[in-house]
């Protein structure tokens, strides 16, 4: 993982006490000093932020600790980047601005895609090959959901939550985001409806944004400079493994560049279309086989294979057993 650094408000610890969290044992087990929450935020590495999530998720028994973390935040808790929409002019707009300063504060990318009157919003983390913490994606999803609303002053309901992971605490998501959830899916997806991103934001505040966007565009050049064409294709393949038939041509018209241009940077990286391909689908394959009931027949559509046998001499080619051999070995049943 990179080491760059991802901030969190240093009040994360005190939330977390308050919903009965053993605070204590969650840093031990992360392998976290108490000292690297010091105000006005906490530091840490990817590597560090998602071995705090993982162990949150073991030591609390709340099912509920994500979204209720992801909802307390207040506006001077707030990122740049959710600074920026909250003082936008409407949802789209700071959906918008969400997305592109995101990469400001951290490796994670937001991606919106609006088609067929859905607004689409998906996360992805550069570098991380593991998966991703479930309560990790609660908050994520429960942040956005809150910023929605307050900056609307209003529900706004998403029109459904697609989770890549096998159905729990339905009741409880469904209470908390207040529409359908969709489990089992091959991405995790928040949806709006088109027609919500003209929703007006009570709190758009034209003259600090005005102030504050120079230094973002700044910064945000600063860090895309940083990141690699094999990065940003390793992102819109991972948005793709939906069932789409991955073509390194639509993919370069995606980035816009000709498919001769995009395989000659990657080659220049040290690297190929099909190589990252392969990477995505690996590491897609192995989140959707351990946190999905979904069969191997369908994880193999969702990557793309053409055939079953495809994907299983592929998969075996990745981890050495064919993909319900790993499947059981991950959840520790005998593989028969």
């Amino acid at each position: 993982m990179p080491t760059e650094l991802v901030p969190i408000p240093s009040v994360v610890l005190d939330r977390l006490t308050r919903l009965g969290v053993d605070v204590a044992q969650v840093l031990r087990q992360a392998g976290i000093l108490p000292s690297r929450f010091q105000p006005p935020r906490a530091k840490l590495t990817v590597a560090e932020f998602f071995a705090f999530w993982r162990a949150l998720e073991q030591v609390s028994a709340r099912p509920d600790v994500g979204v209720r973390m992801g909802t307390e935040a207040l506006p001077h808790q707030f990122d740049v980047a959710s600074l920026a929409a909250l003082h936008s002019a409407n949802l789209g707009e700071a959906l918008r601005k969400f997305s592109r300063y995101k990469r400001v504060v951290c490796s994670e990318q937001v991606s919106i895609d609006v088609t067929r009157r859905e607004a689409r919003v998906s996360f992805h983390w550069l570098h991380v090959e593991e998966t991703l913490p479930l309560r990790l994606v609660d908050a994520t999803f429960s942040s956005l959901v809150a910023l929605a609303r307050r900056g609307t002053g209003q529900p706004v309901p998403p029109l459904r939550l697609e989770l890549a992971r096998s159905r729990a605490d339905e009741a409880l998501l469904r209470q908390h985001f207040g529409c359908k959830i969709r489990f089992d899916a091959p991405v995790d997806l928040l949806v709006f409806e088109e027609a919500a991103l003209a929703l007006p934001f009570i709190t758009h505040n034209a003259e600090l944004l005005e102030t504050m966007l120079p230094g973002l565009e700044a910064a945000l050049t600063e860090s895309l400079s940083s990141t690699s064409v094999a990065d940003d294709l390793r992102a819109l393949l991972g948005r793709q493994m939906s069932g789409e038939r991955p073509s390194v041509d639509k993919a370069a018209q995606e980035m816009r560049m000709s498919p001769r241009t995009l395989q000659r940077r990657l080659q220049q990286l040290g690297t190929s279309y099909q190589s990252v391909l392969d990477q995505v689908r690996h590491d897609t394959s192995r989140r959707l086989l351990e946190n999905t009931q979904l069969d191997t027949g369908e994880v193999a559509f969702l990557l793309g294979f053409e055939e079953l046998n495809s994907f299983t001499r592929a998969f075996h080619g990745w981890e050495g057993v064919a993909p319900n051999a790993w499947r059981k070995s991950r959840r520790g049943q005998p593989s028969t």
